[in-house]
């Protein structure tokens, strides 16, 4: 019997309990988003994310400059080998899309209406990819 009073009082407590808080809220509030505090959080908000960004970049900049040193000797190493594929291969227009055959292995077929590639290129064709 007194679990069946105990309960609609309780319900009607908890129910109050907000209606309470509301009509509590002290004078010293945080300003609302009329003052212009939603916009000041914002430029706030830019300036932590840019400092972050400034952070994260002084950190990665030794290293980028590493890896730039790394790909202009990488580079160096192998500028001879492409350019002679160049000549090689001659314009790439005059040949018909790579072909991948079930083993891997690509095949780049010349086109068939070209003059042998043994006879030499016509002068000032450039190198095209």
């Amino acid at each position: 019997m007194k679990h069946a009073l105990l309960s609609p009082a309780l319900i009607a407590a908890l129910l109050a309990a907000p209606l309470a808080a509301e009509e509590a809220a002290p004078q010293d509030a945080p300003p609302s988003h009329e003052d212009g505090s939603t916009e000041r959080g914002f430029s706030l908000m830019e300036e932590g994310a840019r400092l972050l960004m400034q952070g994260l970049a002084d950190k990665i900049e030794p290293k980028l400059g590493e890896i730039g040193r790394g790909l202009d000797e990488a580079m160096a190493d192998i500028e001879p080998a492409l350019r002679e594929l160049a000549e090689m291969i001659g314009d790439l227009r005059n040949y018909e899309p790579p072909e991948r055959l079930p083993n891997g292995d690509i095949i780049l077929r010349r086109k068939r209406d070209l003059p042998a590639p043994d006879a030499e290129p016509a002068p000032g064709t450039p190198f095209e990819l």
